[in-house]
């Protein structure tokens, strides 16, 4: 049985790293419905893992499912059978942002390469 896939990438994301792999952890081999579900109430803070709700790495992570999703529409995948197959990750480069007039070193930023695939099962 061949698994039809649909993927969505990141490479630049300005998020930090270590909060998309604790959302990834919550999230990864669910159904795409609840996934959201939980995404939106983080973002809303109804929900908190570890007492944190990491709102901007949430957004970046609907967003970048949103983008899968209408990848999987265009593939004309069954919506209602979609499930987060793969969730990575990566570190990307960094950099320094400019200095400031108080900060006389700048400041690092953090950047990771977030990469979804949805399966359909």
């Amino acid at each position: 049985m061949i698994m039809k896939t649909a993927t969505a990438s990141r490479p630049l994301a300005r998020v930090s790293l270590k909060d998309c792999n604790q959302i990834f952890k919550r999230i990864r081999k669910k159904p795409l419905k609840k996934v959201k579900n939980f995404l939106n109430e983080l973002i809303e803070g109804k929900k908190d893992i570890n007492g944190k709700h990491y709102t901007k790495a949430a957004k970046e992570i609907l967003s970048l499912i949103e983008e899968a999703e209408s990848n999987a529409d265009y593939l004309e995948l069954d919506k209602d059978r979609l499930f987060l197959k793969e969730a990575i990750a990566n570190k990307s480069f960094t950099f320094t942002l400019p200095k400031s007039r108080w900060s006389h070193r700048g400041r690092r930023a953090k950047l990771c390469q977030l990469k979804i695939t949805l399966g359909e099962g």
